[in-house]
């Protein structure tokens, strides 16, 4: 068989927000497979087995077959290349550590021409697997060299890609508990800072540092002196210091304390520079030395002997703690004690360079504390210890042994006391203490330090123990939902503000415009991104269009902003996906539109059920679909609603409305030149709106027609805007082609 031409990618679009294949985010690449269209897996000799022998589990997947296996099946029966190029991306994620189980891969019009998609949880990240996967591919299409190393190396590339482009571990983990309470989060920089929920209701993390932690507090935790100082203030047990500028003054305030002693640095962090146990004065002078490298200013304070324990404080409660233990090898009579070290503990599958390992390698030979604890053994990084001899090789920052459990709840208090003492409602509080499950002040014990921003993975994943859901804890930190929480139409216990989708072809823009209207006169400041432009509590502050995904996002990450409205058009929710991951009213006007979208292989507005069904399918389940009851395909989108749907007419009599008033659903409709409420068989006409034949009169002109005049009023009633409000806001309303003005 003759080589085949590489799959063409034709175009890789990155869909952020709910989109026609799912709510996720996933990348969406349009594929020409050329000759390999003629050529599915099973035409193509030992095509199967060479694949599987590269990603054995990959016939494991469960594929459209709808059981674990399935994809063999599909391999065997005959599946073409884009969708076999689907599942090789997929399971080199997993590969990466990066679990991505969603997948799809369709035809379009175009004979040989695919879409196929995956999640993707980070474009980047995806982009390279999806590199990575089309080599692998062809390459064993085209039986061309490619082994397990190859395999791995792919792997690796991608691994990498994560460690550069994704949410640490500790940042992973709160927004993994937001999303299960269903906060949504937005990614604010390439780092950890990530804003939890949208709007006014919103709350911001930087890996474990919040917007709640103030910067007075982050200063006074970053002076170890200071810190101990307020603590030892409000009966806090803290070891003796004092600040010292030489070496000489080191030695001179170890003597006053009392040996032995710690020297650190005062504004340091991790346990760097830090000597313990210091007992000479030839140890005291060159800790300072060592402690001088790692921080402005050298502490000297008692030494507490103990284990050492980091414990988490979140709002004001310990919910997490572990022990540390000092780190040893044992020498072979050999190897130098940096071999003993590389051999016996950093090959420690925890330990590692990056973030995501619980445990730092150990730099044997520039680790100033490490050689000055070998020097009082009377080593050096270079010697060769006598076989069977146990070697000191770390005394501190080796804290993974969960002992959440034992923690005495006197100790509890003290921590908690600390935590509050300095100011933070996210803190890592350092104890030495002979034993965790006894009062601090019965066994000479002390806190140490105290820290802002702390780290979580040793918590998260501990040496021994369980581990704990601190980042759950700090979710619920931020957003408390107890009995005691306000009005759940405020949304602060989910971060949600009220949002307002309007889909369609026809009238949308006048739609949104009529909503963002009626929700300011309910007293919020409105965010409303229309193709009019972006409006800040009715003060425009951009003129071009922007029903587009980046003019969303201003909206969301604005503090001020307590509800949105958007006007999402087909081209948006196909190219990046809506703006917002759920929304309380979701409107669709028509399926009209389809003449513009041809780019997208789209040509007939039966095709545009798929692509307007996502803002059907983003209502939230306490929302509501405000749905055209005189499109029969508009109609059937009501199955798809989470939520209530509501539907709109000016058709009394249209079946869809006196079906759904049959089963007690709400309705809007004209008679008698009025505006209709009804409640299944109640009916009311809408109070402070007179005859629409006046009101039509004054608006015809800006393109506001009794249909985008019932949408308005359906999507305010479901928002639960008071009806007389609505009609008067209706009444009163006045537009201009475009205001202007900025927002304050």
């Amino acid at each position: 068989m003759s080589k085949q031409d590489d799959i063409k990618l034709l175009r890789i679009n990155y869909l952020r927000g709910p989109n026609i294949w799912t709510y996720r985010a996933v990348l969406e690449v349009w594929l020409d497979l050329g000759g390999l269209e003629d050529f599915p897996s099973n035409l193509l000799p030992g095509f199967n087995d060479r694949l599987v022998a590269l990603l054995p589990a990959l016939p494991e997947h469960h594929c459209g077959v709808g059981e674990h296996g399935g994809f063999r099946q599909r391999l065997q029966e005959g599946t073409w290349a884009g969708h076999v190029l689907e599942h090789v991306v997929i399971e080199l994620l997993n590969l990466a550590d990066m679990p991505t189980g969603f997948g799809q891969t369709r035809s379009t019009s175009q004979r040989g021409v695919y879409r196929m998609v995956f999640r993707a949880r980070d474009e980047q990240v995806a982009r390279t697997a999806l590199a990575e996967g089309h080599r692998l591919l062809m390459a064993a299409i085209n039986a061309e060299f490619y082994g397990a190393v190859d395999v791995q190396a792919a792997v690796e590339k991608i691994r990498a890609k994560v460690d550069d482009c994704y949410l640490g571990p500790s940042t992973v983990s709160i927004v993994a508990a937001a999303t299960d309470r269903r906060i949504p989060h937005i990614r604010l920089n390439d780092g950890n800072l990530v804003q939890l929920g949208y709007g006014a209701s919103q709350r911001r993390i930087w890996t474990a540092e919040t917007d709640l932690t103030s910067a007075i507090a982050e200063g006074i935790a970053h002076d170890k002196d200071l810190t101990k100082s307020l603590l030892a203030t409000c009966g806090v047990p803290v070891p003796e210091g004092e600040i010292v500028n030489s070496a000489q003054d080191a030695w001179a305030a170890a003597q006053n304390i009392g040996l032995p002693v710690v020297v650190k640095p005062s504004d340091g962090n991790h346990g760097r520079g830090v000597s313990l146990d210091l007992k000479t004065q030839q140890e005291v002078e060159a800790a300072f030395d060592v402690a001088k490298r790692h921080g402005t200013e050298v502490m000297v304070e008692r030494f507490v002997r103990g284990h050492e324990h980091r414990l988490l404080v979140v709002g004001g409660r310990v919910v997490a703690a572990a022990r540390g233990e000092a780190a040893w090898v044992t020498g072979d009579g050999t190897s130098t004690v940096a071999q003993l070290v590389d051999a016996q503990l950093n090959t420690n599958p925890r330990r590692g360079l990056g973030e995501d390992f619980p445990l730092s390698q150990i730099k044997t030979a520039t680790d100033g504390a490490i050689v000055l604890d070998l020097q009082r053994q009377g080593l050096s990084p270079d010697a060769i210890p006598a076989a069977g001899r146990e070697v000191l090789i770390q005394r501190n920052g080796n804290v993974a042994i969960d002992c959440t459990d034992e923690v005495h709840p006197d100790v509890e208090y003290i921590v908690s006391l600390a935590a509050r003492v300095v100011g933070l409602d996210v803190a890592g509080v350092d104890v030495v203490a002979q034993d965790i499950s006894r009062p601090l002040h019965a066994q000479g014990g002390a806190i140490v330090e105290v820290n802002a921003g702390p780290g979580l993975l040793m918590h998260l994943k501990p040496a021994e123990g369980a581990p704990r859901p601190v980042g759950r804890a700090i979710c619920d930190h931020l957003f408390p939902h107890t009995a005691d929480t306000p009005d759940p139409g405020q949304h602060s216990y989910d971060g949600r503000i009220p949002i307002v989708g309007i889909a369609g072809s026809g009238g949308t823009q006048p739609i949104a415009r009529l909503v963002a209207w009626l929700l300011h006169l309910s007293g919020r400041y409105i965010g409303l991104a229309c193709r009019d432009g972006l409006f800040l509590d009715q003060r425009c502050v951009d003129t071009t269009d922007c029903t587009h995904w980046e003019a969303g996002q201003r909206l969301l990450i604005n503090r001020a902003v307590q509800a949105a409205v958007f006007e999402n058009g087909a081209d948006t929710i196909l190219r990046s996906g809506l703006p917002y991951d759920r929304c309380q009213v979701g409107v669709v006007t028509d399926l009209g539109g389809a003449s513009d979208l041809g780019e997208f292989d789209i040509t007939e507005d039966d095709q545009m059920f798929k692509v307007l069904r996502t803002q059907v399918d983003a209502v939230l389940p306490g929302g509501a679909a405000v749905l055209n009851a005189d499109h029969a395909r508009v109609v059937e989108m009501q199955s798809l609603c989470d939520g209530e749907v509501i539907f709109y007419s000016t058709n009394p009599n249209a079946a869809a409305i006196a079906a759904h008033r049959g089963e007690n659903g709400r309705a809007l409709y004209v008679r008698q030149d009025q505006v209709v409420l009804a409640t299944g068989t109640t009916e009311a006409f809408l109070p402070g709106l007179g005859k629409l034949a006046a009101w039509r009169e004054r608006h015809e002109r800006l393109g506001l027609s009794e249909e985008s005049l019932l949408a308005a009023v359906g999507a305010a009633w479901a928002l639960a805007i008071p009806l007389d409000l609505i009609g008067a806001g209706m009444e009163a309303f006045e537009s201009t082609e475009k205001p202007a003005g900025r927002a304050v």
